[in-house]
């Protein structure tokens, strides 16, 4: 790898950690060493509760807090780590009638593609309110790993349809696929590409010297918007590929 970036900003699920999944310990212990050479940001659909259990419990005591910058909602909201407590930055949340409409357009979306029905057995609430963003999972927030795989496989074109369901009924709001089974829908223009921009401003180093790390870049995929945002990209697969990046940005910063 030549380029030697400034700020590296990462995917959550897929990208650090298995979906949904406790992040390792060793992925911990990497982003500390990063940390203590560069800021580093962690961008993802999922809220700041869930950064609360699969991210954070995974970093050690020593990582250098003040230099991480956390992205939850799609970039819908920034925290930022300041007298010991994690404080937001900026919130982009709905107001009550945005939500009402957003509830009510999705219902009427799920009806049209055929999955407003349930299946037998969920895990958790199927759609959660997270304030700046409200999230679909057909099989319920909590649902293992191995299940969302198998529904990703089956499925996944009917979840294709739902985005496109969604875009004519909330045109002026945003909707991306993210993980293997969920829409998450936010305010028109806040996307990953606008946390990389926010991120330039909280952190004083320009896009043209960040790094975006994710497993979903090509066309379509989750994390393809940060490409608008002019950030240069690395495409993983899976956490181990990610792990040895990092392993390989700690050389380059040490000759």
């Amino acid at each position: 790898m030549v380029f030697k970036p400034k700020l590296v900003a990462f995917d959550l699920d897929g990208t650090l950690a298995e979906s949904k999944q406790r992040m390792e310990p060793r992925m911990g212990e990497l982003l500390a060493e990063l940390l203590q050479k560069m800021p580093v940001a962690v961008m993802s659909g999922a809220g700041f509760p869930q950064f609360e259990k699969q991210f954070l419990p995974a970093l050690p005591d020593d990582a250098i807090l003040s230099r991480l910058y956390l992205f939850p909602d799609n970039a819908a909201q920034c925290y930022v780590f300041e007298a010991g407590k994690w404080r937001t930055r900026y919130d982009n949340a709905f107001t009550l009638q945005e939500r009402e409409r957003i509830l009510k357009e999705l219902e009427g979306a799920l009806k049209e593609v055929g999955l407003s029905e349930a299946p037998v057995r969920i895990w958790g609430e199927r759609v959660e309110d997270r304030g700046a963003e409200i999230a679909f999972s057909p099989l319920g927030q909590q649902a293992p790993l191995k299940e969302k795989e198998e529904w990703h496989k089956e499925h996944d074109d009917t979840r294709k349809r739902l985005h496109e369901a969604l875009d004519k009924r909330l045109p002026d709001f945003a909707n991306a696929m993210g993980g293997l089974t969920t829409i998450d829908i936010t305010r028109r223009g806040i996307t990953k590409a606008y946390g990389v921009k926010q991120l330039a401003g909280l952190s004083q180093i320009s896009v043209s010297e960040m790094l975006y790390v994710g497993d979903a870049l090509e066309e379509g995929g989750n994390d393809a918007v940060v490409i608008e945002s002019g950030v240069k990209t690395h495409a993983v697969f899976g956490p181990t590929e990610t792990a040895a990046l990092i392993e390989e940005i700690l050389k380059q910063t040490s000759r």
